[in-house]
């Protein structure tokens, strides 16, 4: 699982589980931690290590959705994403993105991505076919790039990632999707029966053969989220991505998220 703070109620319960976590350095302490290293190994000693071992740390993921008009950051990221092959960073974050990505790679930790093909299908103005988004193509090849054929958004914008990846000079790293998901109301496209396709889509062995770019490499995926978020500021559909309503309530009984 992965929590956005180090909520120590969450972090107790975990205690002696076997529930690996993904822990988060919420985006306003970046900053802080960044400028004072005494900083950055006091939050480490707080919210890490005096709960190591019996909490189980997968990754620290250092930050979500930073955007590059916050105060701390000036980077945007992917430039080019269509055809996945052509997937490359932004030529303004190469200086922030290449050492990224080598220091990943020379520690054996993978880079951790959200990958929301819902965004980008009512982001597209018409371009993006909804069965492709939702992995109703029935198995039909939509994008063809070179030798790759991509029956679903899911799949390119990963490899997209892998080819940016590639042209950093780091083609050996892990991408993590670290989120996915699609809301069941408030929104074109949001609707329980879309959201629904696209869970078992992603569960149906999608993310365990790996991409065409990656066959056989399973692809790491957190699914976004486990409730409803019914006070969330923002867009409509931000309140409806969960698997569970507020009150617990399964919203997708027919899909199976476990084996």
């Amino acid at each position: 699982m992965r929590i956005y703070e180090p909520d120590q109620f969450t972090l107790q319960a975990l205690n002696n589980t076997s529930i690996e976590l993904a822990l988060d350095v919420p985006n306003e302490v970046i900053p802080t931690l960044a400028g004072d290293p005494a900083a950055a190994t006091a939050w480490v000693q707080t919210n890490v290590i005096s709960y190591t071992p019996s909490v189980q740390f997968r990754y620290i993921v250092v930050g979500n959705e930073v955007m590059p008009t916050d105060p701390i950051s000036q980077v945007d990221l992917l430039g080019t994403t269509y055809p996945p092959s052509a997937g490359a960073f932004a030529d303004s974050a190469t200086a922030y993105v290449v050492p990224i990505v080598q220091f990943l790679a020379a520690n054996g930790a993978p880079l951790l991505a959200n990958v929301y093909p819902y965004f980008a299908y009512i982001g597209s103005s018409g371009q993006v076919a909804l069965d492709y988004a939702i992995f109703g193509t029935g198995g039909r090849v939509v994008v063809h790039d070179g030798v790759l054929g991509y029956q679903n958004l899911f799949h390119a914008m990963v490899d997209s990632v892998y080819a940016a990846l590639e042209k950093a000079g780091a083609p050996n790293l892990q991408v993590v999707v670290s989120e996915t998901g699609w809301p069941s109301a408030g929104n074109d496209g949001a609707t329980p029966e879309n959201a629904a396709a696209y869970y078992l889509g992603l569960t149906n062995g999608t993310v365990t053969s790996g991409t065409p770019k990656r066959p056989g490499q399973p692809v790491e995926t957190y699914l976004f989220a486990m409730f409803d978020e019914n006070q969330k500021p923002g867009a409509a559909s931000e309140q409806h991505f969960g698997l569970f309503t507020p009150d617990k309530q399964p919203k997708y009984p027919l899909v199976k998220f476990t084996n």
